[in-house]
């Protein structure tokens, strides 16, 4: 397979769309999470609702990523990042214009099976095209402006949502897209792996479709019906004996798509595992980080939105440099140190009481957010550089499609486990605060109800002793469950650390069409 150089016209291009649509679904979500209250009040969305809306996208990219990324391989990267793009955008618009919950929870699907399609096409497309001698900085400039993109998404995000206009984050993608259409259409050339075989894997993604659907459902019923529940018991029991079967259908595939064989390099396996841990972390962290800025510490949503400035001012300063580093040196002191940044980072957040507001920004969050930067800026083009070259051309696609997959299904699983958590630390904080309010046991009980709604708890109607108590007691029980939620997910920062130094070794590109042993 022809490669071309990172600076010629074509490896510009190249970049460009690669780029710009990757760009798209990234920005959704971390513009999402700062939107969300004012979504919340608009769309009269529980808290539940709120993580269904995250996670009806990410649970269709998880199940279906892994089938966009062999797909590209087997049909055409070009072609299947294109359709992949067309369907994102408009999933999109109908997103932008959904009436209700429920609608905007059924558009998200339609968004997360064009993301699946499109996500690995993009780094599939420059693994695949770019001289291998360049590839680690080529993948480097991809995450930079990728992860810059994804974390100005928050500042746009506050912008339109304290507008009134929250819609548009989502309209937003739409011009976005047919502009990387265009360029794929008219400047990039067709891949595939011409000598593989073109059989798509249906078994495979019906069974890990619903079994990740499946246990997300019942984490996500914990807080509505309790964890002693045959809901509960019966959906987590079902999705993860569906996981299993997924585990043994690949197993025994003629045509699977997650070849289990890549797993069996120590440096494929280690980067994944890194990745799932890490994500997890910081999906939750990122989420619970702008809930409590805007719910309780009396944000504006833009003002949450550039609290994350400095993260973005890191990742254009350093992720470049640590792609062209792991070039040189390897990915290994990297995936160590960064990740352990990362989970020290989120420890120092874990530690913010109640504030005066932006006014005490700069002694409360940002030290927390600069170190939690650090980590991340010196993480990403490495682990991306590890898992693509642990594998051959040959795999790109799989190989990208796998690793983008790990990381949706730790944004899934964080959302499902730590929103049902949250509710739980929310609630038994909160049973302990009221403890100093008088309140009748009906009474009492309707507080507690809104433990659902996380940081937008209000005080139910019908309630007119101690509200201002009532208040102060909904706005410590979710500190409290934020530094929880906070602490679990630096541990997880921290696992992906010894993922790191338990696993990653030097990696070389592998001759064979297979993976280095």
């Amino acid at each position: 397979m022809s490669t071309v150089a990172l600076r010629s016209s074509a490896g510009k291009w190249i970049m460009v769309s690669a780029i710009l649509a990757s760009s798209m679904a990234f920005i959704d979500g971390t513009a999402l999470n700062v939107v969300l209250p004012a979504l919340q009040n608009s769309l009269q969305a529980s808290g539940a609702d709120l993580f269904w809306i995250l996670n009806a996208y990410l649970l269709m990219l998880a199940a279906l990523i892994l089938i966009g990324g062999s797909l590209g391989d087997k049909l055409g990267r070009k072609k299947i990042f294109m359709a992949g793009i067309f369907i994102f955008i408009c999933g999109s618009a109908l997103c932008g214009i959904s009436p209700g919950v429920t609608w905007l929870i059924i558009f998200r699907i339609i968004q997360g099976i064009g993301g699946a399609l499109m996500i690995p096409g993009s780094l599939s497309l420059i693994s695949s095209s770019i001289d291998v001698k360049e590839r680690g900085k080529a993948i480097g400039t991809w995450s930079a402006f990728t992860t810059v993109v994804t974390m100005g998404g928050p500042v746009l995000g506050g912008a339109l949502a304290d507008a009134g206009l929250w819609r548009y984050i989502f309209f937003i993608n739409v011009p976005i897209g047919i502009a990387a259409l265009v360029m794929l259409w008219l400047k990039v050339n067709e891949t595939k792996d011409e000598d593989g075989d073109h059989a798509i894997d249906f078994p495979g993604a019906i069974a890990i479709a619903l079994g990740l659907a499946l246990v997300t459902f019942g984490f996500l019923r914990i807080p509505a019906v309790g964890l002693d529940n045959w809901q509960v018991y019966l959906s987590l029991a079902v999705g993860v004996l569906l996981l299993i079967a997924f585990v043994v259908i690949e197993k025994k595939s003629k045509h699977p798509m997650m070849p289990l064989q890549l797993f069996a390099n120590a440096t494929f396996t280690g980067a994944n595992l890194l990745t799932f841990f890490l994500y997890a972390g910081l999906g939750a962290g990122m989420l619970f980080m702008s809930l409590n800025m805007v719910q309780v510490q009396g944000y504006s949503q833009l003002q949450s939105g550039l609290t994350f400035l400095p993260f973005t001012v890191m990742m254009i300063s350093l992720a470049r440099f640590a792609g062209g580093l792991a070039d040189k040196y390897g990915p290994r002191l990297l995936l160590i140190c960064g990740p352990a940044a990362a989970g020290t980072g989120l420890l120092i957040l874990s530690f913010i009481k109640q504030t005066n507001g932006p006014a005490d920004y700069w002694t409360t969050f940002f030290p927390g957010v600069i170190v939690f930067g650090l980590g991340v800026s010196f993480t990403v083009a490495p682990l991306t550089t590890a898992v693509m070259g642990s594998v051959s051309d040959h795999f790109s696609g799989t190989a990208s499609g796998v690793n983008n997959a790990v990381s949706r299904i730790a944004g899934v699983f964080a959302n499902a486990i730590f929103g049902a958590l949250a509710v739980l630390f929310f609630a038994g904080a909160l049973q302990t605060q009221l403890n100093h309010v008088t309140l009748n046991t009906a009474e009492k009980q309707q507080v507690i109800a809104q433990a659902a709604n996380l940081g937008n708890a209000k005080v139910p109607e019908g309630i007119s002793t101690d509200k201002e108590a009532i208040e102060k007691a909904y706005h410590e029980s979710f500190i409290n469950a934020y530094a929880k939620i906070m602490r679990t997910s630096a541990a997880l920062g921290f696992l992906g650390a010894l993922m790191g130094m338990v696993f990653i070794r030097g990696v070389r590109k592998s001759e064979s069409p297979e993976v280095r042993k």
